[in-house]
């Protein structure tokens, strides 16, 4: 993924997606229904992966998790720091989490791995098992297809994954899957799938 791209296509339209989407107000009550399952009680660190406004980051810490938002975008990170200011976020990129092995105790990735060209999602998959726990928590937001396919989204080009694809994926990655909440097109929204994992071994 080119993260300065990346960085500045969302920093173009950071207003305005703040405005779209920085509440929890916007985030399906099932799929908020998901994160809680997976990541609330967690003990230890949680990152929230791409975490854009903060608005995730600062629903975690609101049922007790240790929750840290991290993202690319300057934007965002001034925005939910200034909105959150009890929350911990800082810059950083899904390639280099800069945490210890084995530190974290769950992650949140929410639609944060949509910009990845899919060559690229086996080697963030793999950063993401070095820091979690084993029996640690990965609940990820995807784009849903029947094929793996680049598609024109708003801000800058997205995949879709078959859920069966991606969830092999996170098996290759040392991840099992042990939830999954797909929820089809409709007028007004992509097909998409909310993902839940655990991290495998030891």
């Amino acid at each position: 993924m080119d993260d300065n791209r990346i960085r500045q296509a969302y920093g173009a339209v950071a207003t305005l997606y703040i405005d779209l989407f920085g509440t929890t107000a916007t985030v399906h009550a099932d799929d908020l229904a998901l994160i809680e399952r997976h990541l609330a009680g967690r003990t230890g660190p949680v990152l929230d992966l791409g975490c854009g406004p903060g608005h995730l980051t600062d629903h975690l810490r609101a049922l007790g998790v240790d929750a840290t938002g991290i993202d690319l975008v300057p934007e965002f990170v001034a925005h939910a720091r200034a909105t959150h200011p009890d929350g911990t976020y800082r810059l950083g990129s899904l390639d280099d989490l800069a945490v210890a092995d084995h530190s974290v105790a769950g992650i949140l990735a929410w639609y944060s791995l949509i910009h990845l060209p899919p060559p690229d999602l086996d080697r963030v998959l793999a950063g993401f098992r070095r820091a979690i726990v084993p029996g640690g928590p990965l609940v990820v937001g995807i784009f849903i297809g029947d094929e793996v396919d680049a598609f024109d989204h708003k801000v800058a080009t997205a995949y879709r994954w078959p859920v069966d694809e991606f969830s092999a994926r996170l098996r290759r990655a040392g991840f099992a899957e042990v939830e999954r909440l797909p929820r089809l097109d409709d007028d007004n929204h992509r097909s998409h799938a909310a993902v839940a994992a655990v991290a495998s071994g030891t």
